[in-house]
């Protein structure tokens, strides 16, 4: 015991230390997906080899045998979703926000989507709005209808409304201008959800487990917005919590009570010919 004590070196511990991290994010990035039951049928073939090969079973150990000489293979198709994910957030930069050049244009884009938020919950109108961040989302934006618009409550609020042709899908917000809408996003995996979310609180998560992305949603049902980043997903208690939490996520200077009294001025200035006439 003294002898390995006397080998070990502080590189050892590093090693060790890295290794414990790299494990760790490993089962944390699996935990509540498909790969957990992956992974146990992995477990079951690895005992399933050792037993066969402990009562000298040659045509079972035969099959085992050639299905481990390819296991790096059967690795890359079995977690390729979590492979694909855990690669792109390796990747992922967050040294500079990338929605908006400016953090005043930041705060303006959150105003806006924060009216169009106001106006969609009172009506009761479901939507979907995805902010991109550092990761890119253009393979999904294809898949939807090109807008190239500046970021607008009304806008959002007209692409959302019922009889709209684009309603169904999600806006996707790059800067300070609307990209696509009508956008088809994946469904998350998770199977630790909750029944109670629909489709639409359940792309808003596939999203966020896919990239980096913000995604707010508006249940047409209950009317309650979430916020859902990294996989997770949060209630908002009322407007201005979701004005503070969003500046907080992309950098925007807090704007509660600043962009509260520009909304204000909005409407007064909007109502402000009908009641001279």
């Amino acid at each position: 015991m003294s002898d390995a004590l006397a080998a070990f070196r502080w590189r050892d511990a590093i090693d060790i230390a890295l290794v414990a991290i790299v494990v760790y994010r490993i089962l944390v990035m699996f935990r509540g997906t498909r790969a957990v039951q992956m992974l146990g049928g992995l477990a079951c073939l690895v005992a399933g080899s050792l037993f066969a090969r402990r009562l000298e079973l040659y045509s079972t150990q035969w099959i085992l045998d050639n299905f481990w000489s390819f296991w790096v293979i059967a690795l890359v198709v079995l977690f390729q979703p979590e492979l694909r994910r855990a690669l792109a957030r390796i990747g992922e930069s967050r040294l500079l926000p990338s929605l908006g050049t400016s953090r005043a244009e930041r705060a303006h884009v959150i105003d806006e989507l924060v009216d169009a938020v106001e106006s969609l919950t009172a009506r009761r109108i479901g939507a979907l709005m995805v902010m991109e961040r550092s990761a890119g989302l253009r393979q999904y934006a294809e898949l939807g209808v090109a807008l190239d618009a500046l970021v607008s409550a009304d806008l959002l609020v007209t692409v959302f409304l019922p009889y709209s042709p684009l309603h169904d899908g999600a806006v996707f917000i790059h800067g300070n201008r609307i990209v696509a809408a009508g956008c088809f996003l994946p469904l998350s995996r998770n199977l630790q959800i909750a029944r109670s979310l629909g489709t639409r609180h359940r792309a808003a998560l596939g999203i966020t487990e896919e990239t980096d992305a913000i995604a707010v949603s508006v249940s047409e049902e209950t009317g309650r917005v979430t916020i859902a980043m990294g996989g997770h997903i949060e209630t908002v208690r009322d407007l201005s919590a979701l004005r503070s939490r969003l500046g907080d996520l992309i950098g925007a200077p807090s704007t509660a009570a600043s962009g509260g009294l520009m909304s204000g001025m909005r409407r007064l200035i909007s109502r402000a010919p009908d009641s001279a006439a």
